[in-house]
């Protein structure tokens, strides 16, 4: 019998493997209409997050520095570095979610964001998108073709490139999963982007972002929603499932808010790297 043949880690077929992970995972990817619907709740839940001050504070910023931020969403990012920069476009596929950014950048008196209605499938060129000193992917890189994705990044930034990528089984919880009676399989996490990356010849810097195990919301009815979105269809004996569960969960409570205590605090994986300059 022949040996096996010897197998390399340029062999390794990474797109094939991500996308084998994504087929599997327990979670729906959500559209474009899917975050038009939750783009107020999403803002108001998001403004005062401790993830954005955590993030700004490793991004090489200075008041003349542009910025590109995919996957804006509703300007979590992109209000607080229009106070800080140059410039900001802001790129996302949900209208609703733009809706919000022009709404409080005109509320604040700011002029300097530019919203841009595109996805990451565009032709980001077509859409008048220019190359800014630093490019910003923060949680947005759930799609197919990563790759892809990675090379528009590389090739808008001037400077730099900076991503915060899911560490499993964040942002999910899998005894939520289990509480409804399904089984959860996280789908793929950072450790496929950075080997795409070190397949396209970059190295990265990596740091774990770690966030506090504890969630304010309002009620227990935010919470519940909060929970729901992170599954497929869920029926009304799940979804009674569900609410006991997070019920469970609350650690205290006021007249106004609920603290959720999750199993297991939010980890995001910063990846960024330096574009060679000269």
């Amino acid at each position: 019998m022949a040996p096996h043949s010897p197998r390399f880690y340029k062999n390794i077929d990474w797109l094939q493997l991500w996308q084998n992970e994504r087929k599997h995972k327990s979670w729906r990817s959500k559209k474009a209409t899917d975050w038009d619907k939750k783009a107020g709740a999403f803002a108001e839940r998001t403004s005062d997050s401790p993830y954005i001050p955590l993030l700004l504070s490793r991004l090489p910023l200075d008041p003349d520095c542009t910025v590109v931020d995919v996957g804006c969403g509703p300007g979590t990012l992109a209000l607080p570095l229009a106070r800080m920069v140059k410039n900001v476009t802001a790129i996302d596929y949900s209208r609703k979610m733009l809706d919000v950014i022009e709404a409080r950048a005109g509320d604040e008196g700011l002029d300097n964001i530019r919203c841009v209605h595109c996805s990451w499938e565009d032709d980001w060129r077509s859409h008048d998108i220019e190359t800014a000193d630093i490019a910003i992917a923060s949680r947005s890189l759930n799609i197919a073709d990563l790759p892809s994705a990675l090379k528009k990044l590389n090739d808008i930034a001037r400077r730099s490139v900076f991503i915060t990528d899911r560490i499993a089984p964040s942002p999910f919880d899998p005894e939520a999963f289990a509480a409804v009676g399904r089984e959860f399989s996280s789908g793929p996490d950072y450790i496929f982007t950075l080997n795409f990356l070190y397949s396209m010849g970059i190295c990265a810097n990596v740091e774990i972002l770690e966030l506090d195990r504890h969630t304010v919301f309002k009620n227990t009815e935010e919470a519940l929603a909060a929970y729901i979105w992170m599954f497929k269809d869920l029926n009304q004996d799940e979804t009674y499932r569900l609410q006991r569960y997070v019920e469970s969960c609350v650690v205290a409570s006021s007249t106004d808010t609920i603290v959720i205590r999750r199993p297991q605090g939010l980890r995001w994986a910063l990846i960024w790297w330096k574009k060679p300059q000269g």
